[in-house]
């Protein structure tokens, strides 16, 4: 029902234009700078596996298939580069490479907001996917009771993306530091990094923006915040 409802489309058309523009400028801004050779002449492998010695964190750097498929797991201690960034040896590599260092840092540091998205991480992905049925089931049936626990999860899921938010800013703010502090690079290749970086923190901007609009609308649309049912 509410996948016609004007109301719907005028919420979320901002957000959804976010994440469209965020998607495309960090595709763009990663695509140039993986053109641009760094000084250092390392891998992203090689950058990473340096930055985590001169930190005393002793973790296996692993390749990972896909595009942009770059993370660092903390349930078994890896961090995993895709294989454009794990072989590359150009400016884009070194900076989401050092970006990953950054979540490996933040976990050996004990760092509070990625302890708790780490919590919030399963049981997120269980009310992603069962969240839709719910508020689907309860709108069409008008069943409140559904609409109610479909809320209730689907905060759930807003609450890991406004949760990963700072998370991925702060390893961004990591990331700077260690590769500007250890010189890595030089002063030309800092603007690259800092744009390949600003552009990747975008898309989780408006992943989080997008969680909060459409959890606004689903609590209007049910009364819950002054709507109508």
């Amino acid at each position: 029902m509410f996948f016609f409802d004007p109301l719907y489309f005028i919420m979320l058309a901002p957000a959804i234009a976010l994440t469209l523009w965020a998607t495309f400028k960090v595709k763009r801004t990663f695509a140039r700078y993986n053109r641009v050779p760094v000084s250092s002449g390392r891998s992203g492998r090689e950058t990473a596996e340096l930055l985590l010695r001169r930190q005393g964190i002793h973790i296996p750097v692993e390749q990972h298939p896909g595009a942009l498929s770059d993370h660092y797991d903390p349930r078994v201690r890896v961090l995993r580069l895709s294989p454009e960034v794990y072989s590359g040896r150009t400016v884009g590599a070194v900076a989401v490479a050092a970006h990953e260092v950054g979540h490996a840092l933040q976990h050996h540091s004990g760092y509070q907001p990625l302890m708790f998205r780490q919590v919030l991480a399963r049981p997120a992905s269980f009310a992603s996917s069962v969240s839709w049925i719910l508020l689907l089931g309860g709108f069409l049936l008008g069943a409140f009771g559904l609409i109610q626990l479909g809320i209730a999860l689907f905060s759930l899921v807003v609450l890991f993306q406004v949760v990963t938010l700072p998370v991925e800013l702060n390893a961004s703010r990591r990331a700077k530091a260690l590769v500007w502090n250890t010189g890595l690079i030089t002063p030309d290749e800092r603007r690259g990094v800092s744009s390949v970086l600003s552009a990747a923190a975008m898309t989780y901007v408006a992943a989080a923006l997008t969680g909060v609009v459409t959890l606004l609308y689903y609590l209007l649309r049910s009364g819950l915040l002054g709507g109508d049912d």
